[in-house]
C-alpha cells in the first residue's frame, strides 16, 4: 500500500448521473440510455464550466460543451460489477461490496396482499394506494382522503422501496415513523425484503397544495458486510456523511452525519466541512438529481440542477487544499429522456482532482465502482475489509 498522499478526501455522488449504457444495459431494459449525454443534447450549451475544466466533457462527448484543453482532473468511467441499478447497490459497491442478488421491486402489481394485511393489522391503519407512483402524484390522488379518514398511503417506485406518506399535522411525524418502523420489520422477511422503507411526510390540506417536507427518513438494510467506511472509522479517521449517505449505510461506518434539505444545501454543507480541519473522508450524496428530475423525466430540471451544482462546485474548488482529493461520481443512471420512471443501467463518471496533481488526464475504464473505496483506504494505508472487491488506482493519481 501507498503512504498517505491526501489528508482529506471529498467524494461527491451526483445521484443518477450516468454517462452511457453498461454493456449489459439491454438485459435491464436500458439499451441506449445516457443520462448526461441526453441532457446535454437537450440544451444549446449546459453552463457547467467547473465540471468542464475538470474534464467531464473529456470523458465523453457532450453537445455544446467543449473538452478542456488541459483538464485539471483525472477522468474516466466506471462500470458496475453488481447486479442492479439502484442507489444502495451503487453506493455499497463503491465501498467494496459486490451485490449479486438484486433487491426486490414491486413496481408492476404493488405489494402482496398478505404483506399489506399484516402492515394494516400491526399499525391499526387502513392502507390505501399500494401501487407504483411518483410522490407528487400519489399525494394529489389520495392526500385529501388520508387527511379526512386517517387511512395510510403506501406506495412504491421503480426502486426496491416501500414508502409511507403522512401529513405532518393530521397524521403526525411520530406516528409516521412508528408505522415505518413496523414496515421495516415486516419487510425484513426474505420473500418481501426491500432495500428501504421511507417515511414521506408532507404538509398542505388539499390537492395542488401538498408539499413534501425535509423530515423524510429512510429505514435501510444494514450493508451485507464491512465496507471501506468501517475500515476508515476503525482506523480512527473521520467519516463524515452529507445527504442520504447515513440512510444508505444505516449509519454503519460513519462518525458524523449531516442531513440535507436539497442538493444545493448539501453542497453548502460540504463547503462548510471543507473549512474544518479533519483527517479522513467526507462522503456526499446529492439526491435531487434523481428524486426530483430523473424519476420525473424532467430533462430541463435535471440540466438546471447540474448548472446550480456547478456554481457550488466552483466555491468548493476554491476551498480545497493542496493535500485534499476530490472525487466526483454517480451511483447509477436515471435518463430523464428515457421511457418509464426507472433508473437506467449505466456507467458512471469518475473525476479525481487535487491542486497538487502534476499530470492529470485520462484513466482506463474500470470494471467496478469499488475502485473508489479501495483508492481511499489505500491513501490512508488501510486494508479493505475481507470479502470486498475493488483495486486502488491511487498510484495513477499523480
Amino acid at each position: 500500500m501507498n503512504a498517505k498522499k491526501y489528508r482529506r478526501v471529498f467524494t461527491i455522488v451526483i445521484d443518477s448521473l450516468g454517462v452511457g449504457p453498461m454493456p449489459d444495459a439491454a438485459a435491464f431494459g436500458d439499451a441506449g440510455a445516457d443520462t448526461l449525454g441526453h441532457i446535454a443534447a437537450h440544451f444549446d450549451a449546459l453552463k457547467i464550466p467547473n465540471l468542464q475544466r475538470l474534464g467531464m466533457a473529456n470523458l465523453k462527448s457532450l453537445h455544446g460543451v467543449a473538452p478542456a484543453e488541459k483538464p485539471l482532473a483525472y477522468y474516466g468511467q466506471l462500470r458496475e460489477a453488481s447486479n442492479g441499478k439502484d442507489t444502495m447497490t451503487g453506493h455499497w459497491e463503491m465501498m467494496g461490496l459486490h451485490i449479486t442478488k438484486p433487491f426486490k421491486t414491486f413496481t408492476e402489481h404493488g405489494f402482496p396482499q398478505e404483506l399489506i394485511d399484516e402492515l394494516s393489522r400491526r399499525t391499526g391503519r387502513v392502507i390505501i394506494g399500494n401501487k407504483a407512483a411518483s410522490g407528487t402524484e400519489i399525494l394529489d390522488e389520495l392526500g385529501e382522503e388520508e387527511i379526512a379518514t386517517g387511512h395510510m398511503i403506501v406506495y412504491t417506485s421503480a426502486d426496491s422501496v416501500l414508502q409511507i406518506c403522512g401529513n405532518e399535522e393530521t397524521f403526525g411525524l411520530d406516528e409516521l415513523y412508528r408505522c415505518c418502523e413496523i414496515a421495516r420489520e415486516i419487510t425484513m422477511k426474505d420473500e418481501w425484503k426491500v432495500g428501504r422503507v421511507i417515511a414521506r411526510p408532507y404538509v398542505g390540506r388539499k390537492k395542488g397544495e401538498f408539499k413534501r417536507t425535509s423530515n423524510r427518513h429512510d429505514y435501510a438494510l444494514k450493508p451485507y458486510g464491512r465496507t471501506a467506511l468501517d475500515a476508515l472509522k476503525d482506523a480512527g479517521l473521520s467519516v463524515i456523511s452529507v445527504g442520504k449517505i447515513f440512510d444508505i449505510f444505516d449509519g454503519q461506518g460513519l462518525t458524523e452525519s449531516n442531513k440535507s434539505k436539497s442538493s444545493v444545501h448539501g453542497m453548502e454543507q460540504t463547503i462548510e466541512i471543507a473549512q474544518r480541519d479533519f483527517e479522513g473522508l467526507c462522503f456526499v450524496n446529492l439526491v435531487d438529481f434523481d428524486a426530483l428530475w430523473g424519476h420525473r423525466r424532467n430533462v430541463v430540471g435535471y440540466g438546471e440542477e447540474l448548472e446550480r451544482f456547478d456554481v457550488k462546485l466552483g466555491e468548493l474548488l476554491d476551498m480545497l487544499r493542496d493535500d485534499d482529493l476530490l472525487i466526483i461520481t454517480a451511483d447509477h443512471g436515471n435518463d430523464p429522456t428515457y421511457t418509464g420512471t426507472d433508473h437506467t443501467r449505466e456507467k458512471v463518471p469518475f473525476l479525481a482532482y487535487s491542486r497538487s496533481m502534476q499530470t492529470p488526464g485520462a484513466l482506463v475504464e474500470a470494471d467496478t465502482f469499488a475502485v473508489i473505496g479501495a483508492t481511499i483506504t489505500d491513501n490512508f494505508g488501510i486494508a479493505m475489509p475481507d470479502g470486498t472487491i475493488g483495486h486502488s488506482i491511487l498510484d495513477k493519481l499523480n
